[in-house]
């Protein structure tokens, strides 16, 4: 990847993190002042990002250290490994929340300052925006699955913080007392299924997932593209972070010169890389008619 792209990698995560200080602190202090149970969802949710924005600076920091000679493809998993780290600990708090959310339901409590929490939640969406815009542009240039991971919590905070303005608005002006716990539930509901998603795409990255169908079926029609590429076998294609890889088997007429067949190789090595930026692909030619029976 290039050293600029690099570059904006880090600095998306060093802004998630800064955020996430600054989400907590403000938060915090319209929660302990509205009493809010609705706020308080929000707050542990932001504390969840924080931890997880933590990780995923450290994460990133340590992936994309170059390869070397005990890690011969890079270490491009530890963002996985970071990820799928941040999703138990959001396991474990969103199910906290989901209890206190039921116990608020029977013992509903009367919300205090509400003009505070309206307030804090709006500043809490602007710069909640922000940074996700900032974010989509990142992952679009680098196709970092950290960013990616990081930008669905935050992208999940705007419509969080949007049901804590309805539940206190609604709480204190319309005297539905029973929404605020609904919406702490509802938000922690959310948050489960959100730590099921990165924990999924997580592990799906550690044990070597192929690309999804439609992006094999792209990159079969790349290689048949050539008119010199007779055939193809063998498409194996797996993800490390940010690194992507992909190997391949070529069938060729056997007649054709060792540099011919390295010339041909290498164009189709270029439009895949075109179509999939930050790849490394392999490719192993084969004369026509004559497949290795290895798998």
């Amino acid at each position: 990847m290039p050293h600029r792209d690099l570059k904006c990698v880090k600095y998306a995560s060093y802004a998630s993190v800064v955020v996430a200080c600054i989400l907590i602190l403000v938060k915090f202090l319209a929660w302990k002042v509205t009493g809010a149970l609705s706020l308080k969802a929000s707050l542990i949710d932001s504390l969840l990002d924080g931890l997880a924005s933590l990780l995923n600076m450290v994460a990133i920091r340590q992936a994309q250290r170059p390869p070397d000679a005990e890690h011969r493809f890079g270490h491009g998993k530890i963002e996985a490994i970071g990820a799928l780290a941040q999703s138990i600990f959001i396991f474990g708090s969103a199910s906290w929340l989901l209890y206190e959310a039921g116990n608020r339901f029977f013992h509903p409590e009367a919300i205090e300052r509400v003009d505070i929490g309206l307030w804090v939640m709006g500043f809490s969406i602007v710069l909640t925006l922000g940074l996700v815009l900032y974010q989509r542009h990142v992952f679009k240039r680098t196709n970092s699955i950290a960013i990616h991971a990081d930008s669905v919590h935050y992208q999940s905070d705007l419509f969080i913080n949007i049901s804590v303005i309805i539940a206190l608005f609604g709480s204190t002006f319309h005297g539905m007392t029973l929404l605020d716990p609904l919406i702490g539930a509802g938000i922690s509901v959310y948050i489960l299924y959100t730590a099921w998603k990165v924990a999924a795409q997580s592990f799906d990255i550690l044990i070597d997932r192929e690309f999804s169908q439609e992006d094999r079926q792209k990159i079969i029609q790349i290689v048949l593209s050539h008119p010199q590429v007779l055939g193809y076998h063998d498409l194996r294609t797996r993800s490390s972070g940010i690194q992507k890889f992909i190997q391949v088997h070529l069938e060729m007429d056997g007649n054709l010169t060792l540099k011919a067949v390295h010339n041909i190789s290498s164009e189709v090595i270029l439009k895949v890389r075109q179509a999939f930026p930050h790849t490394e692909v392999l490719i192993h030619e084969d004369p026509s008619g004559e497949v290795d029976d290895h798998p």
